[in-house]
């Protein structure tokens, strides 16, 4: 088989591999489709991030948003078989501290945990080893496309939303209108908010929102009084998909009194000038989200086709694995929507 990995510096390599064979509780996937992340762009591809455990790529095939066909299971499965199609939790936890119990392997604090791309092999190759308990079974509505950008981006922007609550009766701003925000402006509008607006300093990427129907309007960051107006006088909730400085500013700013601000995309740095007027007096709500949960990963899954809607639509470009550097140039350069690759 072959794999993809990525040695910094903004460079991908190819490797040829033994297939791998599914040992107790593992299934063996053919990959069917596989997305590139930003996280993967920031911490990996560009260089190789060390210091916090969960970032501490292991020279592994790279790779976290993977979907494919089970084509062997391991000793011990029960619940999957040969022909089913899954999309994968992109970490593998040890299953048994509370955080696993709960479903958010993400915050599994085991020495066992271990991310698809980062710690383990993951979905940049032709085959991938998931456990068993990671994978969640697609409906016939639901295309490798749609499971694999399900796998990270949708979810962790569902999530972001379910903790903010939101609903029909709010208006809703999407800061970072990459794939993770274009997920919150579609998921959004299908949890009744409206109406929405997206921010992006990106002309490309504020076009794409709007045509995508992600946002009703999308601005650059320095328009926010008409931002505003289109809101009716500001958002109810702010959702920061940029994971930088000026974004979560942005996202603050932008709210109205009592509004909730969620803080999804990653990155350092939350300048609050005046916390007073800014913070308390409006009585502002900060809310942290980190991924999401196998619960609530697979509640998206089982909502998409009641819905009608696929995930894919943020896809913008689509390559082979033979055509790995190439895709990860155009992901890269920030200036599409999702990056995905495929055998």
């Amino acid at each position: 088989m072959r794999g993809v990995f990525l040695p910094g510096n903004s460079t991908t390599e190819i490797r040829e591999l033994p297939d791998p064979e599914p040992g107790p509780g593992q299934v063996l996937l053919a990959m069917k489709a596989s997305t590139i992340c930003g996280s993967d762009i920031r911490a990996i591809y560009r260089e190789h991030l060390q210091g916090d455990p969960a970032e501490m790529y292991q020279g592994v095939v790279a790779g976290h948003e993977p979907a494919g066909q089970v084509v062997a299971v391991g000793p011990g499965t029960t619940r999957l078989q040969v022909g089913d199609r899954v999309c994968v939790y992109h970490i593998s936890g040890c299953g048994q501290c509370d955080d696993c119990v709960r479903g958010y392997q993400i915050s599994c604090s085991s020495p066992l945990r271990a991310a698809y791309g980062w710690q383990r092999d993951g979905g940049h190759g032709d085959l991938i080893l998931a456990q068993e308990r990671d994978c969640i079974v697609l409906p016939d509505f639901v295309t490798y496309l749609d499971g694999a950008c399900v796998a990270c981006g949708f979810g962790t922007a569902y999530e972001g939303l379910l903790r903010a609550g939101v609903s029909g009766r709010d208006a809703l701003a999407v800061v970072g209108l990459g794939p993770v925000g274009l997920a919150a402006g579609l998921l959004g509008g299908k949890l009744g908010a409206t109406p929405r607006v997206g921010f992006d300093p990106s002309p490309e990427r504020r076009a794409l929102a709007v045509q995508l129907g992600a946002v009703d309007a999308a601005y650059a960051p320095d328009q926010l009084d008409e931002a505003r107006a289109t809101l009716g006088g500001g958002a109810h909730v702010a959702v920061d998909c940029s994971g930088s400085e000026p974004g979560r500013g942005t996202a603050i700013a932008v709210v109205r009194a009592r509004g909730r601000v969620v803080l999804v995309g990653e990155g350092n740095g939350l300048r609050v000038p005046e916390v007073s007027p800014t913070l308390i007096h409006p009585s502002i709500t900060l809310i942290g989200s980190w991924v999401t949960s196998l619960e609530h990963m697979r509640e998206l899954v089982e909502r998409l086709p009641h819905w009608g809607l696929h995930p894919e639509v943020v896809v913008s470009d689509v390559f082979p694995i033979a055509e790995a550097g190439a895709a990860y140039q155009v992901a890269d350069a920030a200036r599409s929507g999702k990056v995905a690759l495929v055998p």
